[in-house]
């Protein structure tokens, strides 16, 4: 079964992408054609480029953030309740329909 995950960009155009099992969520967005997420680390939680606003209702199954996620995403100014870093969030099927809108780069 493909794995869709629905992504608004910042300028409010919304992409649906099959994304691929096993993969991070960043790889799946950058492979999909999704320009504004620059992971600039190369997804080793260090740069804060992958930053999304998962949409609440998938927020309970994400995995735990982990403190070096937490505290990176603290350095965005535009971190809100439901920021994660791409990176750290692995693709999986039960993430099937996941929404996700792309933060604004600091």
């Amino acid at each position: 079964m493909p794995i869709t995950v629905s992504v608004t960009t910042r300028d409010g155009r919304t992409k649906d992408l099959t994304a691929i099992a096993g993969r991070s969520l960043m790889e799946n967005l950058r492979s999909g054609g999704i320009e504004e997420i620059l992971a600039l680390c190369g997804g080793c939680c260090s740069c804060a480029t992958c930053h999304v606003y998962v949409d609440d209702q998938w927020l309970t199954a994400m995995p735990p953030m982990s403190e070096d996620e937490d505290d990176l995403l603290d350095t965005s100014g535009a971190r809100e309740a439901n920021s994660r870093l791409s990176c750290q969030i692995p693709v999986t099927p039960e993430l099937h329909g996941l929404a996700v809108t792309v933060a604004p780069e600091d």
